[in-house]
């Protein structure tokens, strides 16, 4: 289950230890609140696919399976070829401005934990879009994508406003409807600009579907098809991405039907998948998963993968835990350049630091949890 923010924050790794300052009061250990609304069928259907008639809820516990380790690597087309190309010369990633970690920076100087943090704000993050406010979206968005425009660096950004998002969990809301949310959705386009950026379209949109009736799902994925349409029509330069859970969750198999039928197959909606988003998986176990949905998923060879590193240093809990487990740590730094076949980045989506929702309100940066993933 994913809890965002609709502000960055990011994550660096360093060691040393305060514990004695882990309990200190929320006042002065969390920042202001983020702008959060609150924190598979195997069969293949076309790539573009249209909205079933109205269904009934019917509901199911997020319950992640063991996947197996297969992993088969194509021979690249041209189009695979050019994309390698395009992803190896892009420019560095954007860390934005305005976030969570660098107002508690700012505003905490004094503090013995000061110095950790504050490195850990100097990596660019995802930004997050959690909030339904379709009035103000496309002059957010802009805001974020010129930015890194200006710097010749490629931004960061996560849709999350999918209706019935987490499944009434703890980042429940979302649009008020399907309809709603394409209207959102071509605002959120409209202010992606012309250069180079990076979409991470709406987490456990896909893999958490099982919540939803057969009909449900059909017509959440052809909102999901339309939205990369619509992304990708708005900015040819943009690289939308769409959900694959991770390597603990559902099966490659399954999880690439329900991607085909979101239209994750399809270039005219698609760039490739995303996997790990606020969970734990190590780097090399998603590398090897996200190659099999991609082989399962078929497609052109050019759709590629991105993976959330931002707190899988120290691999996933033993017992699934996913709602903020002590003894995680930052992982891989975030970089266009994987050395990986079919790999396109690592990313730091989920804001490190930021509350699933047990150490903290849902989407808020919290110091102490950011010193600990920093630290361990």
């Amino acid at each position: 289950m994913v809890v965002a923010a609709s502000l960055v924050v990011v994550a660096g790794a360093v060691a040393g230890a305060l514990a004695a300052f882990d309990d200190g009061g929320r006042a002065s250990d969390e920042a202001g609140p983020p702008e959060v609304s609150a924190s598979p069928r195997p069969a293949p259907l076309p790539a573009v696919p249209t909205r079933s008639a109205p269904a009934t809820t019917a509901s199911a516990p997020h319950s992640p399976s063991p996947s197996a380790r297969r992993t088969t690597t194509p021979a690249p087309s041209a189009y695979a070829k050019k994309r390698e190309h395009r992803t190896a010369v892009a420019g560095r990633l954007y860390r934005h401005p305005d976030s969570q970690v660098l107002e508690w920076v700012r505003s905490h100087s004094g503090d013995p934990r000061h110095a950790v943090i504050a490195r850990i704000a100097e990596q660019p993050a995802a930004v997050w879009f959690a909030d339904y406010a379709p009035d103000t979206v496309t002059a957010r968005v802009a805001a974020v994508t010129s930015g890194g425009a200006a710097l010749g660096r490629v931004p960061v950004v996560v849709p999350y406003t999918i209706p019935g998002r987490d499944c009434g969990g703890h980042s429940q809301g979302g649009a008020p409807g399907l309809d709603a949310y394409d209207a959102w959705i071509d605002r959120f386009a409209a202010g992606l600009g012309s250069d180079e950026v990076i979409v991470v379209l709406e987490p456990d949109s896909v893999a958490q579907a099982e919540c939803l009736s057969a009909g449900e799902r059909a017509d959440r994925f052809a909102s999901l098809a339309r939205a990369g349409r619509v992304l990708k029509a708005a900015n040819p330069r943009a690289r939308v991405y769409f959900d694959a859970g991770h390597s603990g969750w559902n099966a490659p198999g399954k999880q690439a039907a329900w991607l085909r039928q979101a239209g994750a197959a399809s270039p005219a909606s698609s760039d490739g998948i995303f996997s790990n988003v606020s969970n734990f998986h190590t780097t090399a176990d998603e590398v090897a998963y996200d190659r099999r949905v991609l082989d399962a998923l078929g497609g052109p060879a050019g759709l590629g993968a991105v993976i959330d590193t931002s707190r899988n240093g120290n691999g996933a809990p033993a017992d699934g835990e996913w709602c903020d487990p002590a003894g995680r740590k930052l992982g891989r730094a975030p970089t266009l350049s994987t050395g990986e076949a079919r790999i396109d980045a690592y990313l730091w989506v989920k804001l490190p630091g930021e509350s699933d929702g047990c150490k903290g309100r849902p989407g808020t940066f919290t110091a102490s949890y950011a010193y600990d993933l920093a630290s361990s």
